[in-house]
């Protein structure tokens, strides 16, 4: 799979329209897609051992969709193999009056990952570039005035490319998903979730007068890719239509990025392995 298709690295804009929704390999049988997210689930678990073991490199992975693009089961699917000790989800709703009343950096900072460990952030601070930018929202804020005008967002932009760099530069690599979800697949979506008894409680009323947002949140989410995607913090545009598909290409960026850090278990000293070596004599002796 070539996961360069999907990759954006600032070079150039990120047109959405030149980014399709459904799979770009439809041919490919659950089956085949299945073998290959256990194999890349079976490596990215033995490569977040090591990161964890080794503790140098912390992996940031962030998630943004338009609703039942299929974050949760992204999130649930392709991460079921790893050890829970090393990776923390974190969910970011709407902002606490606590939240609101700190800078919008704040919250996703205390839940940032240790180095060796992975966070995943279903939706995260580019909240504050897309919900905040389509309604408006900035300008509610109690903030100075000159904190809240037409250049909020644009200076945003800024903040976050250099927040990115800021967490690059203390050992902290963070890989960003948007999951590219079509208008019409998203409607047959909702209409599974009023269907089913199970699945009533992921839909309400607030996601269908969302939609009727669409066009500007297509904008707004192709402008923060656009502004935030560098060579060190890549953005990845993942078609969303075939949810297995969407899985496995996840799996595939991830596999990758962890391949690229390359974590080692810690080697032990000359006079360690000795200690070793006597406890182990000692044991054998009981």
């Amino acid at each position: 799979m070539d996961i360069n298709r999907y990759k954006i690295t600032g070079e150039s804009g990120a047109e959405l329209s030149g980014f399709p929704e459904k799979c770009l390999a439809c041919n490919v049988t659950k089956k085949e897609l299945r073998a290959a997210m256990r194999e890349n689930k079976e490596k990215i678990s033995e490569l977040q051992d090591k990161l964890y073991a080794e503790g140098k490199v912390g992996v940031l992975i962030i998630f943004q969709a338009m609703d039942a693009a299929g974050k949760d089961s992204a999130i649930k699917h392709v991460m079921s193999g790893v050890n829970p000790q090393g990776v923390n989800v974190h969910s970011f709703k709407q902002p606490s009056k606590e939240e609101l009343a700190h800078d919008y950096l704040w919250r996703a900072v205390k839940v940032l990952p240790e180095r060796g460990k992975i966070a995943i952030f279903n939706r995260s601070y580019y909240e504050d570039v897309l919900v905040v930018k389509v309604h408006k929202l900035y300008k509610n804020y109690v903030m100075p005035d000159r904190c809240k005008n037409e250049e909020t967002i644009e200076k945003r932009y800024k903040q976050i490319r250099d927040f990115e760099d800021y967490l690059w530069e203390n050992g902290i690599i963070t890989v960003k998903f948007f999951l590219h979800l079509s208008k019409d697949e998203q409607r047959k979506r909702f209409l599974k979730r009023i269907d089913r008894k199970d699945k009533n409680w992921k839909f309400s009323e607030a996601d269908l007068k969302e939609r009727e947002y669409w066009d500007e949140y297509q904008e707004a989410y192709q402008a923060a890719i656009s502004n935030t995607a560098t060579e060190r913090n890549p953005w990845y545009i993942v078609p969303a239509d075939r949810k297995d598909y969407t899985r496995a290409v996840i799996s595939e960026v991830l596999l990758d990025v962890m391949g690229a850090i390359d974590p080692k278990y810690p080697e032990v000293s000359e006079q360690q392995e000795a200690d070793l070596l006597e406890c182990k004599r000692q044991l054998g002796e009981e």
